[in-house]
């Protein structure tokens, strides 16, 4: 792990394997770590180099209390240049998605190809008052890690996993050991509640892959689809028994997407 100054802070990072590079972005509250449990072997495996990061918010990363999306945007942007990416392969999930198709707007000469997982481009009522809900569990205090925990396995997991005894225990176990609800996880939750942005993402060339999981509750498969539906050309596919957490879920599944969109595009 290195530590490089952009954007005015410090950015946390691990650059391993060797070929083009991928960069993966994180989704709320995780460590850029947990990409190596299952996608930074896979495209290690297919030839590719990877950089993954702590975004703002995620110790050893700084951890200002407020920041905005544009913000970490802003973040990715200056990794990206500062270590030679460009143009680069890029990954994101969930608040990393966010942040990679908003690069995609206004820095698309930066990126050869995007993979977009569990997104959205706006907010509706009820994903509204999910986020308003998660907001005021984090901000209230003394609250039960196990009730934490059992809130995070019914958010973010599909019912086969929620049906798994064995698995069910060992999800418990890993969201009681690592608590999401800490400050800067808690300035991540804030940016969840997205304004609509499907006309800026209108204007995306870049070639994208869009992957929903069936069973997310966070970010819907017909939230994702219609960020696939305005980005001219991009593709779009729904992985089955998969929650928000789809790509620890069903990480064969997910990464052979990601692999094969990114041979179909590779570069000329």
């Amino acid at each position: 792990m290195a530590v490089i100054s952009a954007n005015g802070i410090d950015l946390s990072y691990t650059e391993s394997g060797s070929g083009d590079p991928v960069l993966l972005v994180m989704g709320t509250g995780g460590r850029g770590h947990v990409w190596n449990l299952h996608q930074v072997p896979a495209l290690h495996r297919a030839g590719y180099r990877t950089i993954t990061f702590d975004n703002r918010g995620i110790s050893p990363s700084s951890t200002p209390d407020r920041f905005t999306l544009d913000d970490m945007v802003g973040d990715t942007v200056a990794l990206i240049e500062k270590l030679g990416l460009a143009p680069c392969r890029i990954v994101g999930v969930s608040l990393g998605a966010f942040i990679a198709q908003e690069l995609l707007v206004i820095r698309p000469e930066l990126v050869d190809q995007a993979v977009l997982m569990a997104t959205r481009g706006r907010t509706d009522v009820l994903r509204a008052a999910m986020s308003e809900a998660d907001l005021a569990a984090c901000d209230a205090a003394g609250r039960p890690s196990g009730q934490e925990a059992v809130s995070r396995v019914l958010q973010n997991l599909s019912p086969r996993t929620q049906n798994d005894d064995a698995l069910v225990r060992d999800w418990l176990d890993l969201f009681e050991m690592s608590p999401q609800y800490h400050p800067g996880a808690r300035a991540q939750l804030a940016l969840d509640r997205i304004p609509d942005r499907r006309s800026a993402y209108a204007g995306i060339r870049t070639p994208t892959l869009v992957m929903s999981f069936r069973d997310d509750v966070i970010c819907p498969p017909h939230l994702g689809r219609e960020v696939a539906d305005v980005i001219a050309g991009s593709q779009y596919v729904e992985v089955a028994d998969s929650g928000h957490l789809g790509y620890l879920e069903r990480p064969e599944a997910v990464n052979s997407e990601i692999v094969k969109f990114f041979s179909d595009h590779r570069r000329r």
